[in-house]
């Protein structure tokens, strides 16, 4: 993540006019008499496998995302394991996260790690220097992070520190964590309470290293990479999986140069020196935020807004697809054989915080952001040949998140619906969809009225996760079946009364997805999608 920084322009489609009035229940409406949509699915053409890493999360130490969120000690009243908070536990398994990226971040490349592990009592409290200056404790370290992703059922993603760390820092690192139990750095492991090494799969060597993690141009970060891919290794287990550090939304130069110089172990062979075909890096980042207009310093309420902050926020979500495709180019130039994963490990909803925030960025969660998780997902399922990881920022307490609390309180919110109702496609196979569907238009934005995104899983079900961009008109959608046999559909979707309807800690939840009907005949589906909504249709053969 990054701090506040100046505005870049980024598509005309996104200079748009500011606020205008706040919808009511009345206003949003579905219209009957909408055109309808057309959506063509060719159920024996086999696309790339969904990584299930595309539904990952990221939690860094701000705001109430670590401290409360996840983390409230052994000794407190709020029901925990080891002081890991057993709601959000609960929660995260329900939508089976696969992995989660942490410390950071901006807040990794001032983390150290040797704060964090040994007694409580014993360990520094320090500043977090990267977000509000407050006390860090270390509480939560190491230890902690390992725990929690042991009572979730997810994988390991460290960022290492690069801006203000070490190479033997990030060595040592993984030394404490991986090297076998009867090493030196396994001895001082299990006195810490933890014999047997961890696997961590992921190494982030670096965060927005172009930003608050160093100022680094592209050459300086690809030589910074190449001398941190040369001592960063996992001590036992399989190979650790190396992601460096790519772009900041629409900078292609950072990736031109990034995959030049540092994808390879030689990037220049001769024809006597000793090289190898495997890459240095498994994966390249990329991050990119949506809001509502392309100003930084003006992100947009996320709550009481109207039209054409709602059509602006979901533009922005609309050139995530067109940024992977123009990065991909870029990637496919230096890996044809698409080794090399773009990881987008920092994405989703980012406004500005109100006045009466309880923490920093938090953000309360709208129907809104439920619409803006679907579409991103979407894209990242259908680019599943390049994306092999996306990690939403964040997930307890702050922007996007899937979890909120208010001390002992917890709900889950609208985006993670989204993801409970997706994760039907982790490591199911893509599946071609194309679609014909009117325009969603406001003022001087015009989108595509649908986002889809299609896959079929090992026992033969279909699912399409279905977006209806428009927030007044229902959708009439046709589902062609090409090939196959089907004999049963069913569907749910999320909506809700307004645009900016919002989860609270009291009263009901009002994005429980809700069964829609279908009508299912001789290779075709047909339902009607509701405005501002996302859906989930299950075919069977």
């Amino acid at each position: 993540m990054r701090g506040l920084r100046f505005a870049k322009k980024v598509g005309t489609a996104l200079c748009i006019a500011t606020a205008s009035m706040l919808w009511s229940s009345a206003g949003v409406a579905a219209a009957t008499n909408a055109p309808g949509a057309e959506i063509i699915v060719d159920t024996v053409a086999a696309g790339p496998t969904i990584d299930p890493n595309i539904y990952g999360q990221f939690v860094e130490h701000l705001g109430r995302g670590v401290y409360e969120g996840i983390w409230v000690g052994p000794q407190s009243p709020i029901p925990n394991v080891r002081g890991i908070r057993s709601d959000v536990v609960a929660a995260l398994r329900q939508v089976e996260v696969p992995v989660i990226r942490w410390p950071g971040g901006c807040f990794a490349d001032g983390y150290h790690w040797r704060d964090g592990i040994g007694p409580a009592a014993d360990r520094p409290a320090g500043i977090n220097a990267a977000w509000d200056k407050s006390r860090e404790t270390n509480g939560f370290g190491t230890h902690e992070y390992m725990d929690f992703l042991d009572q979730i059922g997810a994988s390991a993603f460290v960022s290492v520190n690069v801006g203000s760390g070490s190479v033997r820092e990030a060595d040592d690192w993984m030394r404490y964590m991986t090297a076998p139990a009867d090493s030196q750095p396994g001895k001082e492991r299990a006195v810490n309470g933890h014999p047997a090494p961890w696997t961590v799969p992921f190494i982030g060597v670096g965060n927005e290293s172009w930003g608050c993690g160093g100022n680094m141009t592209a050459d300086t970060y690809a030589a910074a990479f190449r001398h941190y891919a040369a001592f960063l290794r996992s001590y036992s287990g399989d190979r650790a999986k190396l992601i460096a550090v790519g772009a900041d939304s629409d900078d292609y130069e950072w990736t031109e140069k990034v995959m030049a110089q540092a994808m390879a172990w030689r990037p220049n062979p001769t024809p006597l020196a000793y090289t190898t075909d495997r890459p240095l890096m498994w994966g390249l980042s990329l991050h990119f935020y949506s809001f509502a207009g392309n100003d930084w310093r003006n992100k947009g309420r996320n709550v009481g807004f109207g039209a054409k902050e709602w059509a602006s926020a979901l533009a922005r979500v609309h050139l995530t697809d067109d940024l992977i495709r123009r990065h991909s180019a870029i990637m496919d130039r230096y890996d044809p054989k698409k080794q090399i994963a773009l990881a987008v490990d920092e994405w989703g909803a980012w406004f500005d915080s109100e006045k009466d925030a309880p923490s920093q960025l938090y953000l309360e969660s709208t129907l809104r952001d439920a619409v803006i998780a679907g579409m991103s997902l979407n894209i990242f399922n259908n680019h599943a040949d390049r994306v092999r990881m996306a990690n939403i920022a964040q997930m307890v307490n702050v922007i996007q998140s899937l979890v909120l609390t208010d001390g002992a309180k917890m709900v889950v919110t609208p985006t993670w619906h989204v993801f409970e109702m997706y994760k039907v496609h982790q490591k199911a196979t893509l599946i071609p969809a194309t679609v014909q569907s009117p325009d969603y238009v406001e003022d001087m934005i015009r989108l595509p009225g649908i986002n889809v995104s299609a896959s079929k899983d090992a026992a033969g079900l279909l699912h399409l996760s279905i977006v209806n961009l428009d927030p007044v008109n229902a959708r009439p959608v046709k589902i062609a079946l090409k090939g196959g046999n089907w004999r049963k559909a069913t569907a749910k979707s999320l909506t809700a009364a307004k645009v900016d309807t919002r989860i609270r800690f009291e009263g009901g939840d009002p994005f429980v997805p809700a069964a829609l009907p279908t009508r299912l005949s001789t290779g075709q589906v047909e339902l009607t999608l509701p405005s501002k909504s996302v859906t989930l249709v299950e075919i069977a053969p």
